[in-house]
């Protein structure tokens, strides 16, 4: 209910943005000659990509579940597993799910408290929202870079791995009404909030925009707290590497004593900071930082850190001993694969050869910065 809820509300800001800033292009262009102009409609046009419920903003296009696979494949499983199912890095997209869902529009195991969890099949109302974020925000570390048939066809291989498209389907804008009226919980959505930004759906009421219904006899918020004796504190490890990077849970740092304040750096502020500390020699880390950025490898590994995937650091310290490491290792770059450091797969990578033996000899002299 509530990715749906804020999918309308998105829908209906983005457009509300877009009318107040070509009109305050207009009035600038007007009153301060020579400052700003109005935004063109191309310029606007490249904005304005939101897909609403009523499928308005879709554009035309169509692809396969086996083109989607395809897809899925190389760009998605690394994050989210071969199925769908991995709860490693993000929570799991798939299962929950169940054919009789399919028929009622209702995901029975949303009321089932034994259930161990909610993926995003059980809880999304409406295609148009797996559509509509599938194409701007994937792949998580290149996004909007999905064609059109693209993104139709990996929507359409997430629904089948969920029971809810046959293998053969191929879905298009001409057929996207017949896959929404199959979404498993298509009638978990409500429209009571009358923030619905147009008269296509019918809405309830007027919105409550002044919080009345939520800021009356409004009960003490509660506090929720544990306590962990020092003791104990790293007995089991440190918490903070226990938990996925990508949510809002976070385990303390049981490296460092209780009421210090970890810095938590990103893998590319660290290199980027390496890459200011250090001079560019040839074959230095800069130009290796670069190979990095430029192939995309520093969005699912760390130098020292682990990410997605095992750091820099660790796969030296792994294969950086072998005779054959540098062949080794460039062919791994290459080619991917999982099994080595667990079930999260990587994809097979573009890259030159020649730079996947740079990168692949800065792994077998340890990963040095």
């Amino acid at each position: 209910m509530s990715s749906s809820r804020e999918s309308v509300i998105r829908s209906g800001l983005i457009a509300a943005a877009l009318v107040a800033l070509s009109g305050a292009a207009l009035a600038q262009s007007t009153s301060l000659p020579g400052v700003g102009r109005p935004a063109t409609p191309k310029e606007i046009a490249a904005w304005d990509i939101d897909v609403r419920p009523d499928f308005k903003g879709l554009p035309k296009g169509s692809g396969s579940v086996a083109m989607g696979q395809d897809v899925w494949e190389a760009k998605c499983a690394h994050c989210h597993g071969v199925f769908g199912e991995s709860n490693e890095v993000f929570s799991p997209l798939v299962g929950g799910t169940t054919a009789e869902d399919v028929k009622t529009g209702r995901v029975a195991r949303l009321t089932d408290t034994s259930y161990p969890g909610r993926t995003t099949l059980m809880k999304v109302a409406t295609v148009s929202t797996l559509w509509d974020y599938i194409n701007r925000a994937m792949p998580w570390n290149a996004p909007k870079s999905l064609k059109t048939d693209e993104v139709y066809a990996v929507t359409a291989y997430l629904l089948n791995m969920g029971g809810v498209l046959p293998d053969n389907y191929v879905m298009s804008d001409k057929n996207i009404a017949e896959v929404q009226a199959r979404m498993p919980n298509r009638n978990g959505m409500t429209l009571d909030h009358g923030m619905w930004p147009g008269k296509s759906l019918k809405t309830a009421g007027k919105p409550d925009v002044k919080a009345v219904a939520c800021m009356t006899n409004c009960e003490a918020e509660p506090k929720v707290a544990s306590f962990l004796p020092d003791f104990a504190r790293n007995a089991h490890g440190n918490l903070a590497e226990q938990n996925r990077l990508v949510g809002a849970q976070r385990g303390a740092d049981t490296t460092r004593p209780p009421g210090a304040v970890a810095v938590v750096a990103t893998a590319a502020t660290a290199t980027a900071a390496a890459a200011a500390a250090a001079p560019d020699k040839a074959g230095g880390f800069a130009s290796i930082n670069a190979l990095l950025s430029k192939h995309s490898c520093s969005a699912c590994h760390g130098v020292d850190q682990k990410l997605v995937g095992p750091s820099f650091r660790e796969i030296a310290q792994k294969h950086g001993s072998r005779a054959d490491a540098v062949d080794y290792l460039a062919g791994k770059i290459r080619s991917g694969g999982s099994g080595v450091w667990g079930p999260v797969p990587m994809p097979a990578q573009t890259l030159p050869e020649a730079d996947a033996r740079t990168l692949a000899q800065w792994l077998k002299d340890g990963a040095k910065k």
